[in-house]
């Protein structure tokens, strides 16, 4: 195999993981779940239902039916993740010398806004912007694994405007429209061989982009007087990626179906001041499986390496959390999580190190007036379990090429998010009632 060949395999090979850009973070996989900073405060528990006020949106357009008037809220997390890699065997043994990745986690901020309207007592429009996968990783440029991973970028960007509906008084349902844009930025080093990989190697990555268009659906059901249940469904988005390996100015194409996911939520009031909340949530991440890649100049599959190895299982998150209000000023939440991650070993990777999670939350929100309100809310996760690498002979996804790295990895990551909402309208002013004319 010639040294462009080589190269030009462990590239593609490295689109494996295009879309990994957050390392050990956030919502499995590569999903962002920081969309808001009510939830953020509480584990996210009973969002669908609710629970997190206008942001619920995200999981259950059905929830703006709950939300009167004219709102608008503007969230934001910083998110400080921490991810070392550290190789426990190499071959060729020389790797070894390389060292550790060092800290891949890369400090971000993710901020999402929301908006509803209130038509009547029956119709609600709102307005989701905000980025359901991204962040980045970046190794040191020298380390033990530089051809699985140098710096991984992942952007995205979706807006989804919504419809609600209020049934009667113990059902609503909604609906939205996502468009999304998704935008990755890869690289791995190259070597002049596969076994002997220079310390000074260059990198070789992808660049590349797409538009993809999903949608949401969602109910809310309110069997009892301080009962709310919530089911909501993001679809799957399809994006259709063209790009170029930056080192070779070779056009590559792949095609990419993001997880659709179903969010159930509960929120029960237990009295005028404590409600308790719970959610569980699936992601259909083995749906990903193996997508082709293919060469943009010829339009056939890669010889070498014609698949992403995205072989996923389904990912799981669950969480518990209660609101307590003091008055009508002050109220307090916390939440626990705990994540089922759709990545193990034999799919676990340098520029993905992803591993089940428990999240511990903490949260509050002061109301300013009745129009103007502010949220805090603090979150700490860490790793359950051994979390390994093992790119190794025998592995079904990963195939060594003649270079074996099996690592141990550490991993944690705090999540600081903050939220002011505003409700335009009067609140003491009551919204009509759909007109209804009799012929």
């Amino acid at each position: 195999m010639s040294r462009f060949n080589r190269s030009l395999t462990l590239a593609a090979v490295s689109l494996a993981a295009l879309v990994a850009a957050q390392g050990s973070a956030l919502a499995g996989a590569f999903a962002l779940r920081e969309q808001s900073a009510v939830g953020a405060g509480e584990a996210f528990a009973g969002v669908a239902a609710g629970a997190a006020g206008v942001s619920s949106m995200y999981w259950n357009p059905a929830t703006i039916t709950m939300a009167p008037g004219w709102q608008f809220e503007a969230h934001g997390s910083a998110i400080i993740p921490r991810s070392d890699i550290t190789p426990t065997y190499t071959v060729p043994n020389g790797l070894a010398r390389l060292g550790g990745s060092g800290d891949i986690g890369q400090d971000a901020f993710l901020p999402a806004t929301y908006a509803n309207f209130q038509i009547n007592d029956s119709l609600w429009f709102g307005l989701y912007t905000g980025a359901p996968f991204g962040l980045t990783t970046k190794p040191n440029p020298i380390w033990a694994g530089q051809l699985y991973a140098r710096t991984t970028q992942v952007v995205s960007f979706e807006a989804m405007p919504t419809i609600g509906y209020k049934v009667n008084d113990w059902l609503s349902i909604g609906a939205g429209v996502r468009a999304q844009y998704f935008h990755v930025r890869y690289f791995s080093a190259t070597g002049p061989t596969l076994t002997s990989p220079s310390p000074l190697a260059a990198s070789a990555g992808l660049d590349g982009d797409s538009w993809g268009f999903g949608y949401s659906l969602g109910a809310t059901l309110t069997p009892f007087a301080g009962t709310t249940i919530g089911i909501g469904f993001r679809s799957g988005i399809e994006q259709k990626l063209d790009g170029q390996f930056e080192h070779f100015g070779i056009p590559i194409k792949a095609n990419l179906v993001l997880p659709e996911s179903v969010s159930v939520g509960i929120s029960q009031k237990v009295t005028d001041a404590f409600t308790l909340n719970a959610t569980a949530e699936w992601t259909n991440w083995s749906r990903l499986g193996f997508p082709r890649v293919t060469n943009g100049l010829t339009g056939t599959l890669l010889s070498a390496a014609p698949y992403l190895p995205l072989a996923y299982d389904d990912g799981w998150f669950f969480s518990a959390g209660g609101e307590y209000r003091f008055n009508p000023s002050w109220a307090v939440r916390a939440g626990v999580g705990y994540e089922i991650s759709p990545i193990e070993t034999n799919t676990r990777n340098p520029r993905l190190p992803d591993s089940d999670r428990i999240w511990l939350s903490l949260g509050g929100t002061y109301n300013w007036s009745d129009n103007l309100s502010f949220d805090l809310g603090y979150t700490h996760i860490f790793s359950v379990g051994d979390t390994d690498i093992n790119i190794a002979p025998g592995n079904p996804i990963f195939p060594t090429r003649g270079v074996v790295l099996k690592a141990d990895v550490d991993s944690s990551v705090d999540i600081i998010s903050a939220s002011l909402k505003y409700r335009w309208d009067n609140p003491a002013k009551t919204i009509p009632a759909p007109v209804v004319r009799k012929y």
